[in-house]
């Protein structure tokens, strides 16, 4: 989230390596699952699909519940990033209806922000508001906000998606009010110097400037993609650069 993806991914190896060597099941089911996540991050869905089921198959081994709930909720994300249904979609219900079974509250805010990433993808957008609506009430209670910036980011994308198919009075509000997500999104990521979250909420905000505002798009998405010196073959960033030679 800081802006450095490749020291992540060396990071994570490094701690599946010394869970290995330690012979210790519950540490090497959380490493796995901590790099399921990272690939999510890194939008690298066969990954993320790899690691959740092999957290998955440890866990369901060892009896680990929340190692394997998360898994669950992972692997559901990751099919229906590739395309499949709302069958998936229901994986990630159950997946985080069992999380929350075991008393966790750590981490619910990334989970339903899967889910409701997962709603949009299916083109259930009036489900996926819901679901961050509950969390960012969830974040304004426990104060758990590594995801803040992703959840404002998500509403702004699933307002915008809206604007299509509205009257056009209605789709300039929703247009609006996405504007104002992506704003807020921005400015948690920029507090938080979360160089990943920041770009993505620049990269959101653009394209929504890019048809009236397309130098001011550009200025802002130029300084943030340039900061960045590693993980120039993870999406995030390729998206980032098409997108700067698009608004040139």
């Amino acid at each position: 989230m800081l802006g450095y993806p490749d020291q992540a991914l060396r990071s994570i190896h490094a701690g599946l390596t010394l869970a290995r060597e330690l012979a210790h099941p519950v540490s090497l089911a959380i490493a796995l699952r901590w790099m399921a996540m990272l690939h999510q991050s890194r939008q690298e869905k066969q990954a993320a699909r790899e690691g959740a089921e092999a957290c998955a198959a440890l866990a369901g081994e060892q009896g680990f519940a929340p190692e394997s709930a998360q898994a669950m909720i992972l692997r559901g994300w990751a099919l229906v990033e590739r395309g499949r249904g709302t069958e998936e979609i229901v994986q990630i219900q159950q997946g985080l209806a069992a999380y929350r079974a075991t008393g966790s509250v750590l981490r619910q805010s990334y989970y339903l922000a899967l889910l409701a990433e997962a709603y949009g993808k299916v083109g259930q957008v009036e489900e996926g508001l819901k679901v961050l609506d509950e969390a960012l009430a969830g974040v304004h209670k426990t104060g758990e906000e590594v995801c803040k910036a992703e959840l404002y980011r998500l509403k702004g994308e699933l307002l915008q998606s809206r604007v299509t198919s509205r009257e056009a009075e209605v789709s300039t509000s929703y247009s609006q009010e996405a504007e104002e997500c992506f704003q807020q999104a921005l400015a948690v990521a920029q507090r938080q110097q979360a160089r990943s979250w920041e770009l993505r909420a620049a990269m959101s905000l653009s394209r929504l400037w890019q048809q009236g505002k397309r130098q001011e798009a550009y200025d802002l998405l130029a300084p943030i993609y340039h900061w960045f010196t590693e993980g120039f073959d993870t999406a995030d960033l390729q998206e980032a650069k098409a997108l700067l030679e698009a608004l040139v």
